[in-house]
């Protein structure tokens, strides 16, 4: 194929994510440029490159400059790679230091330079590949001393790789001084890797790709992780990429009170926030919900960010809601998160994967507070919480979304609110009545029906999430601490009561 032919087909990078964000992957026959700090994963994606191109039979050399073979078979190994069908190639042997190898005639940088080059293309004829890997233009660039001599030699080493027929990614650390803009406008594409540093928890990885000709690429960053098989991304949810979905009819919340103050159940396709100060019964009822969904044989996903996991079991079983058969038969999808450690992006392929690969029809999110802490502030949340919302409304999904507030009584705020971006808002309140603390439930907002709009005392108990009936003698609804100025003979029944029929 001559040079000046667009290749048809594109080369994988051998990151599925990456060529999700690519379009596809790279074009065949052009010098990329892969641009990162130490320790954000470069050699890890050249090599996973080369092998990504072995697998199909595409010869593949790597031309290190700054790391040893013996480091390179390290960093395989350590991802569970064989290198050894791969060429790795050393341009400083050990005896290049020797006596014999000194002159005093010329500059050492401008030997060292034009013997390197001469290296790297005497290698690439040698053994023909089809794929490269040079790491790192950071040498070449310390060879070259002069900006003129450094970008005349890379356009030389680009033309020569032009004529070989093959796909090359060059390597470089950026050096103290940032990105190169002459490297950036010789290279058919650029990728960028980042990393940094949280005060508290691992390190975040995220990549974007600064251009790429002729590929309509997905902009942006893109979280990352480096993980034992090389680098997985996660590409940047964008809910308006996915088709629409009819849901079907109308899910049944476990509870006829509850379905009824709803105006009929859980419409697919909406998102569904329930608020209330903590221990007022938001997870119980998120808990039964799903239940119910999975008692019809529908999936489900739960995503627990703020207890652990047998905990919840724990406690589910003893309100009658056992989860554990539905985690055994694949039903259900149980996943704890921490916050921490986990990127937003990589929660947001965990979403993802849970509709598209485990085929959940209802996705609980317990608790968008300790998802708040991994984001880098308000605004970016609000911005991811908006796309992972819509992709879920397109797919049909029914989604649980529970936030804590602040506060048990008096002035009860949130961290931040998303009660626009919800369908439906339920709210969970106690109120004191006749010298108790009790629970009372009702919805302030649902976009899909006619709800009812009462507010309900409730109970949990030994089956589940229990509404009485309407209560009308509530004062100070609005100001989120209602109080109760009705006969104590229309409130439910104590649990502790023993004439009580729902004990």
């Amino acid at each position: 194929m001559s040079s000046d032919e667009q290749p048809s087909l594109l080369a994988s990078t051998g990151i599925s994510g990456l060529d999700a964000v690519l379009n596809g992957g790279l074009t065949p026959e052009r010098m990329y440029l892969v641009e990162g700090t130490p320790g954000t994963g470069k050699t890890t994606l050249g090599l996973g490159f080369l092998l990504s191109g072995a697998a199909v039979g595409e010869l593949g050399l790597y031309i290190t400059l700054a790391e040893t073979e013996v480091e390179l078979r390290a960093v395989g190994k350590s991802h569970g790679w064989s290198l050894d069908q791969l060429h790795l190639f050393e341009m400083v042997p050990a005896d290049e230091f020797a006596e014999e190898h000194e002159q005093t005639l010329l500059h050492p940088s401008e030997v060292e330079l034009g013997e390197t080059v001469r290296n790297i293309m005497a290698k690439v004829d040698e053994v023909r590949p089809a794929r490269i890997v040079l790491d790192s233009l950071s040498e070449l660039r310390l060879l070259a001393q002069s900006p003129i001599r450094y970008r005349r030699q890379i356009l030389a080493l680009k033309h020569f790789f032009s004529t070989r027929a093959c796909t090359v990614l060059v390597l470089d650390d950026r050096g103290a001084s940032g990105s190169d803009l002459q490297l950036h406008s010789i290279a058919h594409g650029v990728i960028s890797l980042e990393q940094t540093l949280a005060g508290f928890g691992g390190q975040r990885r995220r990549l974007n790709v600064v251009k790429m000709r002729g590929v309509k690429f997905r902009g942006g960053y893109h979280d990352f992780e480096i993980k034992r098989g090389g680098l997985c991304v996660y590409p940047r949810l964008v809910a308006g990429d996915h088709d629409t979905v009819d849901g079907g009819a109308t899910m049944t919340t476990g509870s006829p009170e509850l379905d009824t103050l709803l105006g009929g159940g859980l419409v697919p396709g909406t998102a569904t926030l329930l608020t209330g100060p903590a221990g007022v019964g938001k997870t119980t009822t998120s808990v039964q919900c799903m239940v119910a969904a999975l008692e019809r044989g529908s999936k489900a996903a739960y995503f627990l960010f703020d207890e652990r996991v047998p905990t919840l079991m724990t406690r589910s079983a003893a309100l009658g809601m056992d989860i554990r058969p539905y985690l055994e038969n694949g039903q259900l999808l149980l996943q704890s998160i921490d916050p921490a450690e986990m990127s937003p992006g990589e929660f947001a392929g965990s979403v993802r994967a849970a509709v598209e690969e485990h085929g959940a029809s209802a996705v609980v999110i317990d608790s968008l507070n300790a998802y708040l802490q991994s984001m880098p502030n308000e605004q970016f949340l609000i911005l991811q919480m908006h796309e992972m919302l819509s992709y879920l409304g397109q797919k049909g999904v029914v989604s649980l979304l529970i936030l804590g507030l602040h506060g048990v009584t008096g002035d009860v705020r949130s961290d931040v609110d998303l009660s626009y971006l919800s369908d439906t808002v339920v709210q969970l309140r106690y109120f004191e009545a006749h010298g108790e603390v009790r629970q009372a439930i009702s919805v302030i907002k649902t976009r899909t029906a006619r709800h009812e709009r009462t507010i309900r005392e409730f109970q949990i108990g030994s089956s589940g999430l229990q509404l009485g009936e309407p209560l009308r003698h509530f004062q100070g609804v609005l100001t989120g601490v209602p109080t109760f100025s009705g006969e104590a003979k229309t409130l439910m029944a104590s649990q502790t009561d023993p004439d009580s029929s729902r004990g």
